[in-house]
């Protein structure tokens, strides 16, 4: 490719400029070899001679192809050189307002002096994770490169911050900083990330201030080392600080100011607690008021010391030491007011002693008054023979007085850097960690001095590094790809670093010179001249003695002498330093102790007996801290930095500064280029260039170029092959281009040259293209115009000769028109005289008769109105008396029943009622006892009754039959001829009295008849009047409804969607709360194991951005943290820490009082719903009493609630018992006297017995009653079978037809009774036997426990009280833990025999069903018979109940939940292990538990916790627990006897509800589990579907062959990208979609459900999708926009096929949908602007200008969006009052809703799989 070729006609170059350094041109005239001039034409069309110098041919540079304008990265140019470099940031900073780029390893960040929307804690969330190259440049990619290179390789990194003076260092190492303190949060409580972060505020006010450049200008260096443990979690930090610029101090330039702290305090002098400093305006005081304005627009001072005071409190520094610390820098503003008076004509000068600041600065600073005022004005000086004090001329004392101020500051500084380390430190091994160093860049000024030099030192140290980090990684680059290494030409400053720091270099020799007694800046700068004259890098100013010139890196810099040697020197009196020593303020004393204090002497020395004196006295040791010289200082920190830098891996940030103007956006070329040179980002550019720049890869490179391809050179399997044979038909010269492994690299311009040849093939095909197109068009064209012409002529002949013919017959018309027109209007005159004449007539004579009319009907409707409205008043006044009457007897009755009200419950509070009441009780029981064996008894003979009545009417009724049959054969015919005659006479009798009733009945008809015709006549006329009124009034009532209606719909729909959102926003907010909880607990259960925990497992886990600094403010109440989990927890806590560190917590106390004080509520409602219910049960049993069936059920029934109320009873007792015993104790501990404690005694011994005796009774009365319960189940199965033969038998003998085998059948079935019933008897004789010995047994217990109870008391009498009492209280406790443990043993004893009888009835049923089916094989049964079977059967089945014992619940959570897996029921009924739970439950319910309720519903949300919390990212597990707690939920709901909840019930799901329990705050806590679980569901799904949104839906392919790639830069092909194909396509992600529906789906969870879970991630997939989209320029384009259309559409149709479209999902995706149609739509005219702003209303305004700004042609064909196209889009956008937000919130969750499902299934159709291992549950 020669250079005609590249500089030809059309071509776009570069040229100087003196105003904007470079400018744009284009190639008029192709150029030759050999030419002298290269003709060019400029942007504004003017012509232009370049001059071109034949022996250099230094042509001019060539301009990259439009397409790589505003490169993200700068290395992806073809053309690398400085004006491409300048062009591309100054278009990316103006006009897409990017301030960040990439330079290979560079980030160039430019000011742009306004605070953007671009640091958010979404942005951190959008950068965490990415790699490098795949989102747009920022300061965030860059700390997250940082932080996962540290991560994977694990070793140190460095971010190397630099720039001048307002270019923004601080803010990037802020932003760094604050970036790893939100990614790599501390773990633990320590908050380690705040107190970084909280020294940046500290460092701004003591070591910031403003200059001419920068308000906020840093005037040191530092380097902040970040430590990381290996979870990678902030542990501490270190900061390290490097050449404080101590002059400013002193002395500030017109329009700057000192640093900060100075005007904070002054600002706040106004504070009750600063009055001891005594200060006022910063503008009285010298130190704070040479550079003119105090003050920074924009800046509050007051606020920011707020600000740095809470820093200071953050770090742990006390408010004591703060005042410490601001006195002192009271004190230097106090010292730089001290006035200095000369005297004796200068020689000499003095201090006044009255002078207020020198006051104010001693006090402040604890030291001598009269010292201090001496030695500011003296100074001592010795020899080695003595000791002079010689004053000082004014001149002298005010430079000393200003060198002690510059020390007092320096020492202050040094030491809140070293307290800043020491609150940052940590005893926590640090694995590794990251460096920020934020140091100034290179700077020259018009006066450059020894700060200017150490500064530019410290930049050619730090350049000098850059470069060989530059080098090395190219050369990796090309050793990895196998391509041969040439070394690469840059420019080594080691000469220029040489001059500086090497032997008798420049510092050598400044040092030198300082050591000399009489060294001055004139002496060590002729020493400079004649060392180094003739070094490379160092020169003399032409026209001064006392200047050098050093040529750095950047540029050549003059320094002025003036100054070094004091600079270097920083010499201070050290009388003043031994005054500020003997301080009385520690901290004053301690900023001026020396590092090392020296040894005093040798150890021997000190144990010898012989003093040794020296002849002459030994002269003091100097001070050492000045012994070593700034320049010595600061090279040895700057070795120390470059070591940790070269053991690190660094990352460079390159700030620059736009403008001197500090005006926002504004880019002045001029300064740009300056700093880009002195940066370093040229010479990284000049690097590349030297070698292969551009590298493509070879599916790429195929991609992009195959239209230059012939058919014959593709090779479709070998694309390395055919981009090899590409190369060399195009590109002629091999050393253009080098193969690669894996990819192609470039000489610098060749792939400009390529895409040039590209875009002249495009060219060329668009030239044809449009050829052949504006052919067709016009033949097409004159087609059409020639057959309209012809068209044309026939219709307008054929028009003109209609027009003939309309003429003539329109004239034959118009004259017969006239004729017959004349006529009319004669005749219309006439009729109209003649109707009118009638019509007149006509309306007189009717309105005369009407008249009449009217007033006769008026009369008639007034004596009607009066008759009713008569009658009308007497009704109201009847009705009026009659509810005064019935209102008074109202109000009496009410107050006599609100008396006798009050008596009641007076009487009901009372002690003595209470007594009544179980006394009564007691009575009733013995009475119920008698009464029970009285009716046995009665029963027994009347039973026996029954069988002698029974054989006896057998006997009868066969006798009489006989006789009643022979009857029959007599007397039949008689007796029917005689009674039909009777019946007959009858008959006649009836018929007569009816028809005489018949006439009475017609006539009174008839007249009511006429009567009620007249009426409605009457009616219907009234009747016609009211219907047109009604008509009237229902015309105007529906108009106005109309209008109502209207408004009404209107305003409701506005009110519900008001409502609706607020709803929306309540449940967020509520479920937020929820999540927050669950997370604060997360984090609770962490920390415990954390303490439990040593040793740590190594790995990288990244932690969320907010998890250490941010907590939970919500106040909203929560039920579940205080009915289920948290009361077990505190008893928990109370137990492991012991009742004295219990007492100190509060909050545990607190929830036991409340868990306390609603136990006891619920104790109360329980014990009145049972008096409830045992009323209603009595009510019941009287009023069925007489029913024989059902007397037996209600007593069982009332005798169960019976032996409940006596134990509720029992262990009311024992509680009151231990509470008497507690207070009796108490009392006797307090009060000492033997006296009071026997009668204390005495009492408890009374009550004692009292308690004792109700026990014992209450204890007979269970027993009794359980015995009979007993007897009455056996009774009634005996007597049903006694009811089953005695029916049997009279259906027998109701037999006509009875023959012998009846009767022998009859006569078994007589004898089998008498066999049940001798049967019955001899049970009934053993029971009663067992009985009396059960008695017998009993008497002698309570003989024996007579006899024990009488020896403890003769025990305990001889005790002392005390003793006495703990005896008695122990040997209670012992007693009552025996009986409780009797009854226990009784009530298993009775479960275990009802079990029994129950399986005794069940066999006794089948043997009746096989009794009768026998029966019924011989004869049909009676219907009778057959439904009393069917409902006995019935009672006995399966309930839908399951019961377990007390101490399998452990076992049940474990088999049912914590060890259960959702493939072990997947073949069952979806939500079984919430059915199980829910009959468990049912049964508690049923047996009246509420222990047992509570413990199973607590150990199931525990134990779903649990596994939940093992498996937290386990999506089966996680969707199969919300399916089986939503289940549990709608059980609870459905069963719970709600009206609401049952309406879909069927009657046996009704049998199954809750009896007992109102479960509906266990509902509450059951809804916020499910919540919990949703959330952790979402979070599952969303970590699944995170690594596959991006690649799918932006990055892959979707319509192969749409989209065009651009060359890549340095950072897409950077180190830090794993190796490896990670990319995922849409069908991937599809199927992972199918995955979690079809998950959700095999476990049963509500449809509802589903739907909203793909609404949010949906919601997820649109916000990283469109915040991907928002911060990547790379992927704005067209055929993005075509592919996310593609994409969104395949996951419509995805939606429709799983019939989830109506889930609202596609309408969250609204935002992502308009940005693909922004990035398609025309971006040109105003009208476009108008429909893109009518057209994009889901995004915000910021959204869409980014899209624009991002907006990025992939081809030439493609234009731009101009500056001035987004400026009118802003403008029309300006109406929208919408929040500013650029990112979405992806982490943002819908309030989830779960609606009430009612399951179909009952409960007693549910079967239980063995697999479950639950055979310990018995069906109920």
């Amino acid at each position: 490719m020669t250079t005609s070729e590249l500089y030809s006609k059309y071509t776009k170059v570069w040229i100087p400029d003196p105003e904007d350094v470079w400018k744009s041109a284009e190639i008029t005239k192709d150029y030759k070899e050999g030419d002298g001039v290269l003709r060019l034409k400029l942007e504004d069309e003017m012509p232009l001679e370049y001059p071109i110098d034949s022996k250099a041919e230094q042509l001019p540079f060539l301009r990259n192809p439009d397409i790589l304008v505003g490169e993200n990265d700068l290395t992806a140019l073809s053309y690398l050189h400085e004006p491409a470099v300048l062009h591309n940031l100054k278009v990316r900073f103006l006009e897409s307002n990017a301030i960040y780029t990439y330079c290979g390893i560079v980030l160039v960040a430019i000011n742009p002096y306004e605070q953007l929307p671009i640091y958010g804690e979404d942005v951190i969330q959008a950068y965490s994770g990415q790699n490098m190259g795949d989102m747009d440049p920022h300061i965030f990619a860059v700390a997250e490169e940082a932080y996962k290179q540290m991560a994977r390789d694990e070793k140190n990194q460095s971010i190397i911050v630099s720039g001048e003076s307002g270019a923004g260092k601080t803010v990037s190492a802020k932003y760094a900083m604050r970036y790893f303190a939100t990614v790599g949060g501390s773990a633990n409580e320590a908050n380690v990330e705040e107190k970084v972060l909280a020294s940046s505020p500290i460092m701004e006010a003591i070591g910031n201030a403003k200059t001419t450049r920068n308000d906020n200008s840093s005037r040191f260096g530092k380097y902040i080392q970040i430590g990381f443990d290996r979870q990678y979690y902030i542990i501490g930090a270190n900061m390290r600080t490097y050449l404080l610029e101590k002059s400013r101090v002193v002395f500030q330039a017109e329009d700057e100011r000192n640093y900060h702290i100075f005007y904070q305090l002054c600002a706040s002098a106004n504070r009750p607690d600063f009055k001891e400093l005594n200060l006022s305006s910063a503008e009285d005081y010298f130190y704070t008021m040479q550079g003119g304005d105090t003050l920074i627009d924009g800046v509050n001072d007051a606020e920011d010391f707020e600000k740095t005071w809470n820093a200071f409190t953050l770090l742990g520094v006390k408010d004591a030491h703060q005042m410490n610390i601001y006195k002192v820098i009271a004190s230097i503003l106090h010292l730089g007011n001290v006035e200095i008076v000369s005297e004796r004509d200068g020689d000499t000068c003095a201090i006044a002693k009255k002078d207020e600041h020198l006051n104010y600065f001693c006090d402040l600073l604890g030291v001598e008054h009269d010292q201090m005022r001496h030695w500011l004005c003296h100074r001592k000086l010795v020899t080695t023979s003595e000791t002079y004090v010689k004053t000082m001329s004014k001149q002298h004392s005010i430079n000393a007085r200003n060198a002690l101020a510059k020390h007092i500051y320096a020492q202050l500084f040094n030491w809140i850097v070293d307290h800043i380390n020491k609150a940052l430190y940590t005893t926590s091994k640090q694995h590794s960690f990251i460096g920020v160093l934020d140091i100034y860049g290179f700077e020259t000024f018009e006066v450059n001095s020894f700060e200017q030099f150490c500064i530019n030192y410290a930049n050619e140290k730090l350049q000098q590094q850059f470069n060989l980090h530059v080098f090395k990684l190219e050369q990796e680059e090309y050793m990895k790809e196998e391509i041969p290494w040439t070394l690469i030409d840059f420019s080594d400053n080691q000469p220029c670093i040489d001059l500086i720091e090497s032997k008798l270099g420049i510092l050598d020799l400044l040092d030198e010179e300082c050591k000399m007694p009489k060294g001055t800046d004139q002496s060590w700068a002729q020493k400079l001249y004649d060392r180094h004259s003739s070094t490379q890098h160092f020169q003399k100013p032409r026209m001064s003695n006392v200047a050098f010139v050093v040529i750095h890196f950047a540029d050549k810099v003059e320094y002025q002498c003036d100054g070094f040697l004091e600079k270097n020197r920083d010499t201070v009196h050290e009388e003043q330093i031994n005054i500020l020593k003997a301080s009385k303020y520690q901290l004053v004393a301690d900023l001026f102790q020396d590092e090392k204090e020296p040894a005093t002497s040798n150890p021997k020395t000190k144990s010898s007996k012989i003093n040794v004196r020296p002849l002459k006295p030994a002269m003091k040791t100097p001070n050492k801290e000045h012994k070593k010289t700034v320049g010595h200082q600061f090279r040895n920190s700057l070795h120390l930095l470059m070591e940790t830098l070269n053991a690190t891996t660094p990352h460079y940030v390159r700030c620059i500064k736009p403008n001197d103007e500090k005006s926002a956006f504004l880019f002045d070329p001029k300064r740009a280029v300056q700093q880009l040179r002195a940066c370093g980002v040229l010479e990284t550019i000049r690097i590349s260039a030297a070698g292969y720049p551009s590298r493509w890869t070879y599916h790429e490179f195929f991609n992009r170029y195959r239209v230059l391809m012939t058919k014959k050179n593709i090779m479709l399997n070998d694309k390395k092959e055919t981009c090899k044979r590409l190369l060399e038909i195009v590109v002629k010269d091999p050393d253009k281009f080098q193969f690669g492994r894996s990819k192609i690299f470039f000489r610098a311009g060749q792939v400009a040259y390529l895409e040039k040849l590209r875009a002249d093939k495009f060219r060329a095909a668009c030239m044809m293209i449009q050829k052949t197109v504006r052919g067709w068009l016009q033949r097409t064209k004159y087609r059409r115009m020639r057959k309209a012409a012809i068209t044309l002529q026939k219709h307008v002949r054929g028009y003109q000769a209609r027009r003939l013919v309309d003429y003539l017959r329109k004239t034959r018309a118009v004259k017969i028109f006239q004729k017959q027109y004349r006529m009319l209007v004669v005749r219309r005159e006439y009729l109209q005289i003649r109707n009118a004449a009638i019509t007149i007539q006509a309306y007189t004579r009717g309105r005369f008769v009407r008249q009449v009319y009217h007033e006769l009907l008026r009369q008639h409707k007034a004596s009607i109105i009066q008759k009713y409205v008569r009658g009308w008043m007497a009704r109201k006044r009847f009705c009026q008396i009659r509810n005064a009457v019935i209102y008074l007897q109202c109000c009496y009755r009410r107050m006599k029943a609100r008396r006798e009200l009050k008596a009641l419950k007076i009487e009901a509070k009372s002690v003595e009622h209470y007594k009544k009441l179980t006394s009564g009780m007691e009575n009733k029981v013995v009475q119920l006892q008698r009464k029970v064996d009285d009716q046995n008894k009665e029963h027994k003979v009347l039973t026996e009754q029954l069988l002698a009545v029974t054989t006896a009417q057998a006997t009868e009724i066969s006798k009489l039959t006989k006789e009643l049959d022979r009857c029959r054969e007599l007397q039949g015919d008689e007796n029917q001829v005689t009674s039909l005659q009777e019946e007959i006479e009858k008959l006649r009798k009836e018929l007569e009295k009816s028809q005489t009733e018949r006439k009475v009945l017609v006539d009174t008809h008839t007249k009511e008849k006429a009567e009620l015709q007249q009426r409605v006549l009457d009616l219907e006329k009234e009747n016609t009047l009211l219907k047109n009124e009604k008509d009237e009034l229902n015309q105007s009532i529906k108009n106005e409804s109309k209008d109502l209606t209207e408004k009404l719909t209107h305003k409701s729909a506005k009110e519900n969607e008001l409502a609706r959102k607020e709803l929306d926003e309540e449940r967020s907010r509520y479920q937020n709360l929820l999540k927050e909880y669950s997370r604060l607990e997360q984090r609770y259960d962490n920390l415990r194991e954390e303490v439990t925990l040593i040793k740590h497992t190594p790995g990288h886990r990244r932690n969320p951005s907010n998890q250490s600094s941010l907590g939970s403010d919500s106040n909203y109440p929560s039920i579940s943290t205080s009915e289920v989990g948290d009361t077990e927890d505190v008893v928990q806590l109370v137990e492991e820490a012991g009742l004295e560190n219990a007492a100190m917590d509060m909050t545990i106390f607190l929830k036991l009082q409340k868990r306390v004080r609603e136990l006891e509520q619920e104790r109360k409602s329980l014990r009145a719903e049972i008096e409830r219910k045992e009323a209603a049960e009595t009510k019941k049993v009287n009023d069925y009493n007489s029913i024989s069936d059902k007397e037996q059920a209600a007593d069982l029934a009332y005798d169960s609630l019976k032996r409940q109320e006596l134990e509720s009873e029992n262990k009311k007792l024992k509680n009151e018992l231990n509470e008497l015993r507690k207070t009796i104790a108490d009392k006797a501990i307090e009060e000492n006297p033997t006296n009071d404690v026997e009668n204390a005694y005495s009492v408890l011994l009374d009550q004692l017995r009292v308690a004792n005796e109700e026990l014992e009774v209450r204890k007979e009365e269970v027993l009794r009653l359980r015995t009979q319960i007993v007897d009455a189940a056996g009774q009634k199965v005996v007597t049903g079978r006694m009811n089953n033969v005695t029916e049997e038998y009279k259906w027998i003998n109701s037999n006509e037809n009875t023959d012998r085998e009846d009767v022998i059948e009859a006569y078994n079935g007589i004898c089998e009774t008498n066999r049940l019933l001798e049967a019955q008897l001899q049970a009934q004789i053993r029971q009663h036997e067992e009985e009396v010995e059960g008695m017998r047994t009993q008497i002698e217990v309570l003989k024996e426990e007579m006899e024990k109870q009488q020896q403890v008391l003769t025990q305990t009498l001889q005790m002392s009280p005390e003793a006495r009492i703990e005896y008695n209280v122990q040997q209670e406790i012992t007693r009552l833990t025996n009986e409780n443990l009797d009854l226990k043993e009784l009530v298993e004893k009775q479960e275990k025999n009802e079990k029994k009888l129950k399986k005794q009835l069940k066999i006794h049923m089948k043997k009746v069903q096989e009794l009768e089916a026998r029966n019924s094989v011989q004869k049909e049964p009676r219907p009778e018979l057959t439904r009393q079977v069917t409902v006995q059967r019935k009672e006995k089945e399966f309930q839908g109940m399951l019961e377990y014992h007390k101490e399998d619940e452990s076992l049940l959570i474990r088999n049912l939940i914590t060890d259960l897996k959702p493939q072990a029921v997947s073949a069952t009924v979806p939500g079984l292990p919430a059915y199980i739970l829910f009959m468990c439950l049912r049964h508690a319910d049923y047996v009246n538990d509420d222990q047992k309720v509570h413990s199973l519903l607590t150990s199931t949300i525990n134990g779903i916790k649990k596994v939940l919390k093992k498996h937290n990212a386990d999506f089966d597990i996680t969707s199969f627990w919300l399916s089986n707690s939503c289940r549990l939920l709608h059980c609870l709901k459905q069963y719970s006897g709600d009206e609401d909840f049952m309406k879909q019930n069927n009657t046996r799901q009704n049998e199954h509800s809750l009896k007992n329990f109102d479960l509906t705050e266990y509902r509450q806590v059951l809804s916020d589990l499910s919540i919990q679980i949703y959330q952790q569901m979402i979070k599952v799904a969303e970590g699944l579907l995170q690594s596959m949104i991006v690649s799918a839906m932006l990055e892959n392919e979707s319509i192969q062959g749409l989209s065009s790639v651009k060359p890549m830069g340095y950072r897409k092909r950077s180190s830090s990208r794993v190796d490896g194909d990670s990319s995922y396509t849409l069908e991937a992600m599809l199927r992972q979609l199918n995955q979690l529906y079809n998950t959700m789906c095999e476990h049963g969870l509500d449809p509802e459900i589903i739907q909203q879970v793909f609404r949010q991630l949906f919601y997820i997939i649109n916000a990283v999708t469109l915040n991907n989209l928002l911060l990547r320029k790379d992927v704005c384009s067209w055929s993005t926009g075509m592919q996310l259309r593609y994409n969104i559409s395949q996951l419509e149709e995805w939606l429709r096929g799983k019939n989830l479209h109506q889930s609202g999902a596609v309408k969250t995706m609204e935002p992502l949908i308009q940005a693909a149609q922004l990035l398609q739509v025309k971006k040109k005219t105003n009208d476009d602007a108008a429909a893109i702003c009518s057209m994009c209303t889901a995004l915000t305004p910021q959204q869409i200008v980014k899209i624009l700004n991002l907006y990025t042609p992939v081809n030439e064909f493609e234009e731009r969006v101009t500056v001035a196209f987004i400026r009118n889009i802003q403008s029309c956008l300006q109406d929208r009052n919408e929040p500013p937000q650029l990112l979405m919130d992806f982490k943002h969750m819908f309030p989830v809703i779960f609606p009430f499902n009612p399951s179909a299934l009952s409960l007693d159709t549910i079967h239980i799989p063995a697999n479950l291992n639950l055979t310990f549950l018995n069906r109920v």
